[in-house]
């Protein structure tokens, strides 16, 4: 196995900086998830990762070596694309043992590993067919399968399960979770879906324009993220943000927005914030719970009530002169009726707290 390390990586395409300067320390093993929107870099720092885009500064490690001006072959690395990239005229184990053949390995051995490879994928009986016999989730087998018959040190995927339909797309994930627990090789995985990232990763990398904005445990992530951009990207509903500033009243520290004065988490005493400092709150939609008027923190107009049967996604408004729209997850017996007013409170330590101006959040590190 081997450890993958990006030191001070730039890459610019002309005048354009599309990866901003990266440092990044995989260890050996590891699912590493690199998440982020369409065009925010993350293909782009896979590409140089295996070769197929040059530095612009900067260098790449895998294990001691130092492979930034290695050409692909010679990096000991697999990739697996989006689109499968099988060979149409080829059956299964064809396919599988390609790069094999082409480095003129004994066919004992290329057959050898691409039985082992075959039952690790649960494929051993299709390996006679072609792919324009197979279903997506088993193309997308054989293209692992590819990549695991050359034995690398290192596993790159690129979106693999995006062309796949959901139901298939969850029944993937859980074989890639348990292929990386049987392998435990070194694996980067790019993707955009959070889903995805939150299930697969070990430790995930947050790009936003080319910029690594936090990276972390999928808890670490959810729970404490480090900016108002990945507290709006992790997480489904999106968490709830509220403008605001601190003040402290009758000795009470509070957080004080349009239509509300809510108690301020008791870490954020420590962070001295100003009182014209320019807040933004984050409070996800499950920490939001029913509760009686008296001790509501919140009062919603309901907009829409979205039954999941565990639970509800209640969507409503503020009686507020911005009428600010907040979404909510309730049990789903909680019998929340269209248009009707429904009473929220929650923990003051469930509140995330930004500063608006740079958009880092306050919390202090663990």
């Amino acid at each position: 196995m081997a450890g993958l390390e990006l030191r001070n990586v730039v890459k610019r395409f002309g005048d354009v900086t599309v990866v901003q300067q990266m440092d990044l320390s995989i260890r050996e093993g590891e699912f590493l998830v690199l998440l982020g929107e369409s065009g925010c870099g993350k293909s782009t720092t896979l590409r140089m990762i295996a070769g197929l885009e040059d530095v612009s500064e900067g260098s790449i490690f895998i294990g001691e070596r130092d492979v930034t001006n290695m050409a692909p072959m010679e990096r000991n690395i697999a990739m697996v694309f989006q689109n499968y990239a099988l060979y149409p005229h080829m059956n299964v184990a064809e396919n599988m043992s390609f790069a094999l053949r082409l480095s003129s390995r004994p066919q004992e051995e290329i057959n050898a590993k691409v039985a082992a490879a075959a039952k690790v994928l649960n494929i051993e009986h299709l390996l006679q067919r072609k792919p324009k016999e197979l279903s997506g989730g088993q193309r997308q087998r054989v293209a692992i399968g590819r990549a695991i018959v050359r034995e690398p040190k290192v596993f790159l995927f690129d979106e693999p399960l995006s062309n796949l339909d959901a139901k298939l797309r969850g029944h993937m994930r859980a074989e890639l979770a348990m292929l990386h627990e049987r392998l435990g090789k070194t694996t980067v995985y790019v993707t955009h879906d959070q889903i995805e990232a939150m299930t697969l990763a070990s430790r995930i990398v947050i790009f936003d324009k080319g910029r690594v904005q936090q990276i972390g445990t999928p808890s670490d992530v959810f729970n404490r993220p480090a900016s108002i951009f990945v507290a709006g990207f992790i997480g489904m509903p999106t968490m709830n943000f509220f403008k605001a500033h601190y003040t402290e009243e009758a000795g009470q520290r509070l957080l004080r927005g349009e239509g509300f004065a809510w108690v301020a988490p008791a870490w954020l005493a420590s962070q001295e914030p100003r009182a014209d400092q320019a807040l933004t709150l984050g409070l996800r939609p499950q920490a939001l719970r029913p509760s009686h008027p008296d001790l509501a923190c919140l009062s919603l107009q309901v907009d829409v009530v979205e039954y999941l049967g565990t639970e509800s996604q209640v969507v409503g408004h503020m009686s507020t002169t911005s009428g600010q729209r907040v979404s909510a997850m309730l049990p789903g017996d909680a019998h929340t009726h269209l248009h009707s007013r429904v009473n929220l409170a929650f923990s003051p330590e469930d509140l995330h707290v930004f500063d608006t101006g740079t958009g880092r959040s306050l919390r202090p590190s663990i």
